[in-house]
């Protein structure tokens, strides 16, 4: 069966609850590191608002899973007690299950995600962008990010939308979903601020290592913001 990569969102309301899954950020590694069928994963907590953001949202955390096949990635999901204290401490659990269309660069030395067969009736694409931003490159780079990101607000097809990362200001990453490829590439190639990203990520040499990642979803569970984002793809759907 075809390689497949999860990403689950939880939303924490109390101060109890956030201080928890912060700990968590550290105390969670040693539930995950040996779970079968895993092939990597990633602690990631998120930035306020869209895109990258150096200032922390301390309610939303997330876990980014490449796994074997479904058959694994459904079982933690339905059995793993650490599933379960996240289940019970958050208020919100939102789980997309996808497989990857392209994958360019390293994460940690090295390409974690397979391209796999997709289903062309489906048009939804999620994206990943992951960098290690490098330390004398720091405030050239976080001084762009406004101006770079501005576009993002009211772009066509664009669903969702979340900055995340494993170490503040230093190794962050974008989480986005679409509607459909082409308004993703309407809005790669439309908006000059983003071109100009793109240009001066080049020129300046801002990244120690850079991964792009492309992804198409046929699973989601749970809600966000109090709905399911896609609820054509719910589990539900799929077993009728």
């Amino acid at each position: 069966m075809d390689q497949v990569t999860t990403i689950a969102f939880f939303r924490f309301s109390t101060t109890s609850d956030k201080f928890w899954a912060l700990k968590m950020m550290q105390m969670a590694h040693q539930s995950l590191k040996n779970v079968k069928g895993q092939r990597f994963y990633r602690l990631l907590g998120s930035g306020k608002g869209k895109g990258f953001n150096p200032l922390p949202d301390w309610s939303v955390y997330s876990l980014l899973q490449v796994w074997d096949n479904l058959d694994h990635a459904e079982h933690f999901f339905d059995q793993s007690q650490l599933l379960t204290d996240y289940k019970n401490r958050s208020s919100e659990l939102w789980c997309l299950y996808f497989r990857a269309i392209a994958a360019k660069g390293k994460w940690s030395g090295s390409n974690p995600f397979e391209l796999a067969k997709t289903d062309p009736s489906n048009n939804y694409v999620a994206v990943i962008t992951r960098a290690t931003i490098k330390w004398n490159k720091m405030v050239s780079f976080w001084r762009y990010v406004p101006k770079s990101h501005r576009p993002l607000n009211g772009a066509r097809g664009l669903m969702y939308t979340k900055g995340i990362g494993e170490i503040p200001l230093v190794q962050m990453a974008t989480f986005s979903l679409w509607e459909s490829e082409e308004q993703l590439t309407s809005f790669a190639y439309g908006s000059e601020e983003h071109k100009e990203a793109i240009r001066l990520t080049r020129e300046l040499n801002w990244y120690k290592e850079e991964l792009f990642a492309r992804f198409q979803p046929f699973r989601s569970e749970g809600t966000w913001e109090g709905i399911n984002p896609l609820p054509k793809l719910s589990r539900r759907n799929e077993d009728e």
